[in-house]
């Protein structure tokens, strides 16, 4: 896929959760497509390092925090002139059986992979649109990544299931409100990843996914960085609503 399509030179490029995994590989490719890239997460020493590599700009924050969020978008329209490109990659994965499970991460879920990427969204789109109207390309993208875990519900993860689905109802709407204005709306849904998520979980979580993917090769980040790359460089005519990957061995 790389090198097929259209290359990005003079477009601005926003990554979000950019510090490590799919963010982090995501951030490499489009810069390699020609993009100037903002790369935002919480771990700012991680964000200079890549910095340092892609030459990007770097933006400490935490996307559940409104202003802050608002504050990254803004940040980029203002020291790189424009915003072409949005990923919503920022994401948390704290599986647990219900019973077992504190009403803090339910929350935490709930803040960072619902209202992350609304709150990105939302300052995002009028310079999304701006864009694509000025742009020779003709075209704009905002990219939210979700999970097969927003396709089918499974025990241990009902509100991580709650959050990926409602990323997905409100991408199909946004999609189908912004078509006709050249706003292009993807949703990207990864099965099992090589990523930081599943540490997130503690020893017990780490565990039991641990059993859960034993036997199968999991993706690595680059194969949905090269998903994404292959979304945002279609010609304005093409629109890639949803990409669902998952590994070759996985069943489930």
């Amino acid at each position: 896929m790389p090198g097929m399509g259209e290359r990005l030179d003079g477009t601005v490029a926003l990554v979000t959760g950019a510090s490590s995994g799919i963010g982090e590989a995501t951030a490499r490719t489009l810069a390699r497509a020609g993009a100037k890239v903002a790369i935002a997460a919480r771990r700012k020493d991680r964000l200079d390092a890549l910095a340092a590599e892609i030459d990007a700009l770097v933006i400490e924050a935490d996307v559940t925090d409104r202003e802050q969020a608002t504050g990254t978008v803004e940040r980029t329209v203002s020291e790189l002139g424009r915003l072409d490109t949005v990923i919503n990659n920022a994401g948390v994965m704290l599986l647990n059986q219900a019973a077992d499970q504190p009403l803090e991460e339910w929350q935490r879920m709930v803040d960072v992979n619902v209202n992350g990427v609304l709150y990105v969204a939302h300052a995002a789109i009028e310079h999304l649109l701006a864009a694509a109207e000025s742009s020779p390309r003709k075209v704009s993208d905002l990219v939210n990544i979700s999970s097969i875990a927003g396709r089918r519900a499974n025990r241990g993860s009902a509100v991580y299931n709650l959050t990926k689905h409602g990323v997905g109802a409100f991408s199909e709407a946004l999609r189908q409100e912004f078509a006709t204005r050249h706003l292009r709306v993807s949703l990207v849904e990864p099965g099992a990843v090589i990523t930081e998520l599943v540490e997130q979980m503690g020893p017990e979580g780490v565990e039991a996914a641990r059993k859960r993917f034993e036997g199968v090769e999991r993706l690595e980040a680059d194969d949905i960085a090269e998903a994404i790359e292959y979304i945002v460089t279609r010609p304005w005519r093409v629109a890639v609503n949803e990409i669902m990957i998952r590994p070759t061995e996985q069943e489930w």
